[in-house]
């Protein structure tokens, strides 16, 4: 470990928490004021603070490819901490997630994100919670919104990536809202799972085209998410070694 990273490892975590809060301040204030767009510039310069505490710069590849007054399930791998805030930066839209039950235990937080609709996840929740995300997922549509999903369901411990669970899909179906893939490269060796020590260096998200789901139905589940899978695996194998360097 350089000194370099040793600082930075040292100064992310209460830097972090700390501007984290600040934000969640912010943004609980502008979402009771409806200020979506203001709302949606304080969660970009939060993940740009992020990247930044992390060491690490971003390069967006496709966003032409986004048309700005669609709506989306953007799916992608899943690597690293930082692929929530390079997601807000890479698609530059209005967009939500969805966030495991335990971020929701975190005072202000929590204030912030059920203000502006981050959809909850309970994976050992039942019924009543496939019924919250659908609650949830429909609010963000009805507002405009896009999501983030990582179908994978946690972040990758190997750096490789593992088999896509059908319910990024099955969300994207039941609601007409077309997938588009991203593969993120980098974050993994940036700042790996359960590591303490923060690496930094060049990120990468790679926006594919758009799948359109329109006519689909829950029999298709399975092809679709095989498809996606391929589009980000691709892309991820090809790039992973160009990008990093390491």
């Amino acid at each position: 470990m350089s000194v370099l990273q040793g600082l930075r490892t040292v100064v992310l975590a209460p830097v972090f928490v700390l501007g984290t809060l600040v934000a969640s301040a912010i943004v609980f204030v502008l979402a009771v004021l409806d200020r979506t767009d203001a709302v949606d510039r304080v969660i970009r310069s939060w993940s740009r603070f992020f990247l930044a505490l992390a060491g690490s710069d971003l390069v967006t590849d496709g966003q032409e490819r986004i048309e700005r007054s669609g709506q989306y399930v953007f799916i992608a791998n899943h690597l690293s901490n930082l692929d929530i805030p390079v997601m807000f930066l890479a698609t530059e839209m209005p967009i939500r997630y969805l966030a495991k039950a335990e971020l929701f235990k975190i005072p202000i937080f929590k204030q912030a994100m059920d203000a502006i609709g981050i959809v909850r996840v309970d994976r050992i929740g039942g019924a009543a919670i496939h019924y919250e995300v659908n609650v949830g997922v429909a609010a963000a549509r009805e507002h405009g919104q896009s999501l983030i999903i990582f179908p994978e369901g946690t972040r990758s411990a190997s750096g490789e990536m593992a088999a896509f669970k059908k319910g990024a899909f099955r969300i994207a179906i039941a609601n007409q809202l077309d997938i588009m893939p991203v593969t993120l490269v980098g974050t993994w060796e940036a700042w790996r799972p359960h590591s303490k020590i923060v690496r930094g260096g060049p990120v990468r998200a790679f926006i594919h085209d758009r799948i359109s789901v329109q006519g689909l139905t829950v029999g298709d589940i399975d092809s679709l998410r095989e498809q996606v899978h391929s589009v980000i695996r691709k892309e991820y194998e090809a790039q992973r070694e160009n990008v990093v360097g390491r």
